[in-house]
């Protein structure tokens, strides 16, 4: 089997290239990794596996259709994974990758007659929930208004939808994972949710969550998310799957990872604070990600479970447990997007981001 995976040096994609171990990848991304690195991979580690041919694109430039459809020559799937989050204060640079960048591949491997297309949806897709009973494949994809994420998850939908239309030769499948964790992707997730010059250590020095008890999302381990998608690639699957694992994360869960004392507090008082230090330029979270985790839907996995055999390994529980201790001081993954984050580096962004700021408007 051959394989291109876009977004290869991600969350997702690192876990994904664990799993396909076995086959010939091409990894498709926009910065590739250190290459001295490769090779030092296994289940847990860090790292990038040797043997994988790299291919350095940027999906939303104008050339992106041709150099994509040139390095899917002759492949069996593509592994559709690329997605962007940061710069979080520019959503049309976040929409041009997630997009723009979809639309891109999804035309390439039409135009190199790749027969599969396998796209890392999300949860995020979905509608607000309206109760807690978790929902099937067929639950409304049109995505939660205050959520930048969540619009674009939505609407890239579409795209899948009209390609399916107009090339029913490309089979199409689409994973829909909760929250996706590891403890490798910490640093990452340091540089998404806390404030920027917030040490790591503090993620274990939390004494009280404010946060709404009624949160409550899906959560998934990176490694059973690649084994989904590995079970499709070998089934040539299609169609719409969710991937989540038990039991849905509460804010009591997530205050018990973080080793602190839950405390109430409603919905739209945290939201208020989170967008007043993302204002502030002290975060780097956009307080749309507590607009979709309020309402996001919990998701029904039976079709996964009964169509590729796909039971998760990991529990959700741990699975966040295990994201908060690569958090708190874990390894890096080893790659651009999963490298460490230090106090220092995050000091000079916020500098740069108040100076530029400040600067009249010519």
């Amino acid at each position: 089997m051959r394989v291109a995976v876009t977004g290869a040096t991600g969350n997702v994609g690192t876990a994904v290239l664990r799993r396909l171990h076995d086959v010939e990848v091409t990894g498709v991304v926009r910065r590739p990794p250190d290459l001295g690195r490769a090779g030092r991979t296994a289940a847990g580690t860090t790292g990038t596996p040797a043997g994988v041919r790299w291919v350095a694109v940027d999906l939303a430039s104008d050339d992106a259709e041709r150099v994509l459809a040139e390095a899917l020559e002759g492949l069996d799937a593509v592994v559709h994974l690329a997605w962007g989050f940061q710069p979080g204060r520019d959503d049309a640079r976040l929409r041009a990758t997630a997009v723009d960048g979809t639309l891109n591949v999804a035309r390439a491997a039409v135009r190199a007659g790749v027969p599969h297309l396998v796209h890392m949806s999300s949860v995020g897709a979905y509608a607000p929930r309206t109760s807690l009973v978790p929902v099937t494949e067929s639950y409304p994809t049109t995505g939660v208004p205050g959520s930048a994420y969540s619009r674009d998850k939505a609407d890239v939908e579409r795209i899948l939808d009209g390609i399916q239309e107009q090339h029913p030769e490309l089979a199409v499948a689409r994973l829909r994972p909760g929250l996706v964790g590891q403890g490798d992707a910490g640093s990452a997730l340091l540089r998404y949710s806390l404030p920027a010059l917030v040490p790591k250590v503090a993620v274990r020095l939390v004494p009280v969550l404010p946060m709404d008890r009624g949160t409550v999302v899906p959560v998934v381990h990176a490694d059973d998310v690649a084994d989904a998608v590995r079970r499709v690639l070998d089934r040539q699957a299609t169609g719409a799957f969710n991937l989540a694992a038990e039991p849905p994360v509460d804010a009591a869960a997530i205050a018990t990872a973080l080793g602190a004392r839950l405390v109430h507090v409603p919905a739209a008082v945290v939201r208020g604070a989170a967008a007043a230090a993302w204002h502030a330029r002290l975060s780097r979270l956009d307080p749309g990600w507590l607009d979709l985790a309020h309402v996001v839907p919990l998701v029904d996995t039976t079709r996964a479970r009964d169509e590729l055999g796909w039971t998760p390994r990991v529990s959700a529980t741990d699975a966040l447990a295990e994201a908060v201790e690569g958090m708190a001081d874990g390894p890096d993954g080893g790659t651009p997007v999963l490298r460490p984050r230090t106090v220092a580096a995050e000091a000079r962004r916020l500098l740069t981001g108040l100076s530029t700021s400040r600067r009249p408007t010519p």
